[in-house]
């Protein structure tokens, strides 16, 4: 598994699972899936109400703590009722610290929660502390108001909206850039496009895998989800070829700045941010 540092020295895997949308019911049997199979990071958030089943999951697994990343999201706004969703999402899950916590949107009082995440970070509740869906204005003012530098930003990103403008952006300010829904969350027919099938059929590869790998070769962590045994297993044997120029560059002309609908505007490339 190909780890990236952050900005604070902590090493983290490109490649994690995913829960979103995955209901508790079935989140402890697909993470198991997932960590025997070689997953190493485990994407969670207080949103999904499943961080709980991710907890028992990782003590059932038997693996050592130090060997599972594990990340959770807060939807709270402001410090108050950040450090307490904290508190209760350690209790929930049962763990002693998270890996890496995110503020999951902006929300209004931004510098107050990441304040909450700050402490936490400071008395060891998390080893690494960042954000989702924020642009690059709204980092900037943590980064230019906070102690504590983010350390990665979890945005959409998919082959139809790639987000180079934000990457290159995440890239000069030492944030780890992080896609969520890397497979267009079940939208794109994927499965269909025929430079993804040309591409993967000149490595023995299936569309969904050239795409999880192209995202990984552009250093961009990522965290598809199933919970298919055999589509979670597929998903990480990515690791046993390399993308050539050519492919990259194909690759890259796919992209539309195509947002799924409904999700962040702010977050649009079109956007002057």
């Amino acid at each position: 598994m190909k780890e990236l540092t952050l900005n604070n020295g902590v090493k983290i895997p490109i490649l994690g699972f995913g829960t979103f949308e995955i209901s508790p019911a079935q989140t402890k049997q697909s993470v198991l899936s997932a960590l025997e199979d070689g997953y190493r990071l485990i994407d969670t958030a207080q949103y999904y109400q499943n961080e709980e089943q991710v907890g028992e999951a990782v003590r059932e697994s038997k693996l050592k703590r130090d060997e599972v990343f594990i990340t959770t999201k807060t939807m709270t706004d402001g410090y108050e009722a950040t450090k307490a969703g904290l508190d209760e999402s350690l209790r929930r899950s049962g763990l002693d610290y998270f890996d890496l916590v995110l503020i999951h949107w902006p929300m209004g009082h931004d510098l107050d929660t990441w304040r909450a995440l700050e402490e936490a970070y400071q008395a060891g509740k998390a080893r690494a502390i960042g954000i989702s869906n924020f642009n690059s204005r709204q980092t900037l003012e943590l980064i230019n108001q906070g102690q504590v530098r983010p350390m990665v930003d979890q945005i959409e990103t998919h082959m139809f909206l790639q987000q180079w403008k934000m990457h290159e952006f995440l890239e000069k300010e030492g944030i780890i850039h992080e896609s969520y829904s890397p497979l267009g969350n079940g939208q794109q027919n994927l499965m269909s496009n025929l430079v993804l099938q040309e591409i993967g059929s000149k490595y023995g590869k299936s569309p969904i895998q050239v795409i999880l790998r192209y995202l990984i070769q552009n250093n961009i962590m990522t965290i598809p989800r199933s919970t298919n045994p055999e589509h979670i297993k597929s998903n990480i044997d990515i690791f046993d070829f390399e993308l050539g120029e050519d492919d990259l560059k194909k690759l890259r002309k796919l992209d539309q700045r195509k947002p799924i609908d409904g999700w962040p505007a702010e977050m649009r490339e079109d956007e002057d941010y």
